[in-house]
């Protein structure tokens, strides 16, 4: 019987399809940054960002928008079930990304992380499903926004685990701002940077990442500058704040 069940556990194990290796962004193209809802993709563009409640766009590479580290602003009924997921002060109060009002997950413990990236992990393999190629956790920085209660340390921990999930799923993984870290350390395969040329950071994404970044840039002077020092490695788009499907869309 011991030998039996060890011959049919052998077969289970050979017979479990294993994730694919995920494929690294297509170069030589351009990005569009589709959050705001989705519209037309242009001819000149191979690789298209939306969110994860969108379906791909045909014909591309594909990556699902997921903001791993906050909440989304229309997902608060989800999250006041699963308060005590959520960053609190010491008066009991939910501490939030005033900019967005978005509230910030409390990946402080093991446990919560284990907890916060099982919920994660399922929009993740959403995405997979869905027929996304890559997935981009927004937020990875909001510890600092936390007001001190989230460390560094904290988001490292979580982003490893949320890397080995979308790479469990088959998809690639980016990173999302934070350009100080090297986020390769971590299982990021690509990089996602919003305003990199505003802030003098596309270099440091370029030293970690090389060509696969893609960048975002919302003002005329930001998006030319990072046209003209990086246009020829990287796929840089001039977007609206608003992300809306009838916005600016420019590249370089």
């Amino acid at each position: 019987m011991r030998l039996l069940f060890s011959t049919l556990l052998l077969l289970t194990t050979l017979g479990a399809p294993a994730a694919a290796d995920p494929a690294p962004l297509p170069t030589g193209t351009d990005v569009d940054y589709q959050l705001g809802g989705t519209a037309s993709v242009p001819d000149n563009v191979g690789i298209v960002v939306r969110d994860r409640t969108a379906e791909p766009a045909p014909g591309t590479y594909n990556v699902c928008y997921v903001n791993g580290f906050q909440t989304q602003p229309d997902a608060k009924r989800y999250w006041r079930k699963h308060r005590d997921l959520l960053l609190q002060d010491g008066r009991g109060r939910l501490v939030e990304d005033e900019a967005w009002g978005e509230w910030i997950l409390d990946i402080r413990t093991p446990a919560k992380r284990a907890r916060l990236a099982t919920i994660v992990g399922r929009w993740t393999a959403g995405c997979a499903r869905d027929g996304f190629d890559a997935v981009e956790y927004d937020n990875l920085d909001s510890f600092s926004r936390s007001d001190g209660l989230v460390r560094a340390k904290h988001a490292r921990a979580f982003a490893r685990m949320l890397t080995a999930k979308a790479h469990d799923a088959g998809l690639a993984v980016g990173q999302k701002n934070w350009a100080t870290l090297d986020g390769t350390r971590l299982g990021f395969d690509f990089a996602v940077s919003e305003e990199c040329g505003r802030y003098a950071e596309c270099g440091a994404y370029v030293d970690h990442f090389g060509d696969q970044v893609l960048v975002v840039e919302y003002r005329a002077r930001d998006f030319a500058t990072t046209c003209r020092e990086y246009g020829d490695l990287l796929a840089v788009v001039h977007r609206d704040l608003d992300l809306s499907p009838d916005g600016v869309r420019r590249w370089c």
